[in-house]
């Protein structure tokens, strides 16, 4: 089962913002690599559900989260720790690279 939060401009400060690992995938449902990562991305949410908060959002219907944390390709996969941004991935990627990510900045 998901674990991951569709986030939207209206919660997405209050749930990057709180304490801890929140991990963002930024997306688009044109985008062919986004729907190719979607699956690893919730495989990801699902094993480390007690690590870390998992979200993401559609920058379609999200524009001015998109240019305030400058997304200029997709997909992007940002880590936040205690609301900040502190690492973040461009493209596809594996599972054992998303959990490597991770678990850096935990």
């Amino acid at each position: 089962m998901s674990t991951l939060i569709e986030l939207t401009e209206d919660n997405f400060d209050s749930v990057v913002g709180t304490k801890g690992i929140c991990v963002v995938r930024f997306w688009a449902p044109w985008c062919g690599p986004c729907r190719a990562v979607a699956p690893t991305f919730n495989q990801l949410s699902i094993d480390m559900k007690d690590s870390a908060t998992f979200g993401e959002i559609n920058i379609d219907n999200a524009n001015n989260i998109g240019m305030k944390y400058g997304i200029r390709s997709i997909p992007m996969t940002i880590v936040y720790k205690d609301g900040q941004p502190v690492d973040s991935l461009v493209g596809v990627a594996s599972l054992t690279q998303f959990k490597n990510m991770v678990s850096q900045n935990l």
